[in-house]
């Protein structure tokens, strides 16, 4: 029995009986009105956050099916298992000027098709390192004015151009080999996501949460999506994928759209989060997407992780894991790592959880309060996970265990990037890199 059928019972017994106590009417209505409570489900209430091993004895062997450039063009944002065997030994940096907002946002590096590092500094200025750590070209369109405000820069490219967006609503092209601006153009609101490249468009986010694709060639507009605005605009960088000549987006209120890459049309759109609870918004922070076998997954820091149907946008699963780390598909499972630093292993038919190992083992407890997970990536045999304290914690992916605890720096460092068996590390004011 439903809620409103009991409050018509109440209703009637109330019209068309006595009221003095000997009947029981009251004595009736109170006991259905306590049945009705008990029987009521909050739906937004919040689920327990799960911190406890599970089949910890589980051996997981992945195949060795490496892709080659897991990092370039990388349209379903799926890294899968990437090829790198190092001792992690020597380390040197490419060093900048500090971005002082790099703990509030979330900026990329790029890795060029060439294997070049392409990043900025405070001031806005894109630079470009070769191998050998050596500054290959910068460049900088910004004016003095725009140099104080410290612009955070996002980027894609193709082996000719490069795509620059910025939080200050500019968006430019340069070449990618000299560094010459190709063209500059100014948007009526700053973008906060990542930037995707599909032949001779781009597409990127604002903060209006609008979809938008410009031409590569001159920046000119062709097409624009727009989703439901939030009150507050949260700093949250925004992801999206590319696959079979579709486009999926998240918007800062939880809300996927797959939208058809050519003329700009809805398919589908599926809401994650109640319209009712705006507060949560400010604080809602999402995963990257990533596409695998026609399913989106994706996480939040809200305990939930999402598995959502490609072709129509119907959610599959929903599993209680409390993460906003990009996941990534491996040999018939999905990896990610909760923010209370566990290593979980998700069966991606069913959402069912097969291996739950903690990470942060060899960590004093007294130091864990504000540890959290950054990011990571998976190998043949290793996990590398970066932490927020400068670390890096090397897990075997055998059996899920820490094995050892690098210490990279004393501040936050960004999830590790692979090219050429060499691993980069980014933080406020240096690329780290190790082999």
């Amino acid at each position: 029995m439903n809620r409103n059928f009991y409050y018509f019972v109440i209703f009637f017994f109330v019209i068309n009986c006595s009221f003095d106590t000997k009947t029981g009417i009251w004595t009736q209505t109170e006991k259905i009105i306590s049945e009705s409570k008990d029987n009521e489900k909050n739906l937004f209430e919040k689920a327990e956050i799960y911190e406890k091993e599970f089949n910890v004895d589980l051996k997981i062997r992945l195949k060795t099916n490496s892709k080659k450039n897991n990092f370039n063009e990388n349209l379903t944002n799926n890294n899968g298992v990437i090829n790198f065997n190092s001792e992690l030994k020597k380390i040197s940096k490419y060093k900048f000027s500090k971005i002082d907002k790099f703990d509030q946002y979330q900026p990329e590096l790029l890795l060029t098709y060439n294997n070049n590092l392409i990043f900025f500094n405070d001031k806005g200025s894109v630079l470009n390192f070769a191998k050998n750590n050596k500054l290959v070209w910068k460049s900088n369109i910004y004016s003095n004015n725009e140099k104080k405000q410290n612009p955070i820069l996002y980027f894609a490219s193709n082996d000719k151009i490069l795509i620059v967006v910025d939080n200050l609503a500019k968006y430019y092209a340069i070449n990618i080999n000299t560094g010459e601006i190709i063209w500059t153009k100014s948007n009526i609101a700053p973008f906060n996501s990542q930037v995707k490249i599909f032949k001779d468009k781009f597409f990127v986010i604002d903060f209006e949460n609008i979809l938008r694709c410009f031409s590569i060639q001159n920046g000119e507009e062709i097409w624009n999506f727009k989703t439901e605005k939030s009150f507050i605009k949260s700093q949250q960088k925004l992801s999206l994928i590319i696959n079979n000549n579709n486009i999926v987006f998240i918007n800062t209120l939880g809300d996927l759209s797959s939208v058809d890459l050519e003329t700009g049309n809805l398919i589908w759109q599926t809401p994650t989060q109640s319209s009712s609870i705006y507060e949560n918004y400010f604080s809602l922070k999402n995963s990257d997407l990533i596409s695998a076998n026609n399913l989106i997954f994706f996480s939040n820091n809200k305990n939930e992780f999402f598995a959502i149907d490609e072709r129509n946008g119907v959610i599959k699963w929903k599993q209680n894991l409390n993460s906003n780390l990009r996941p990534t598909y491996a040999d018939g499972l999905i990896f990610t790592v909760t923010l209370e630093g566990y290593l979980v292993a998700i069966d991606p038919r069913n959402g069912n959880i097969v291996r739950m190992t903690n990470v942060l083992s060899l960590i004093k407890n007294s130091k864990k309060k504000n540890i959290r997970p950054e990011g990571f990536i998976i190998s043949n045999d290793k996990i590398y996970l970066s932490l927020n304290n400068g670390r890096l914690i090397i897990i075997e992916t055998l059996t899920g265990k820490p094995i050892d605890i690098i210490k990279i720096d004393n501040q936050k460092i960004s999830r590790p990037y692979i090219a050429n068996n060499e691993m980069f590390i980014v933080r406020d004011n240096a690329i780290i890199k190790l082999n």
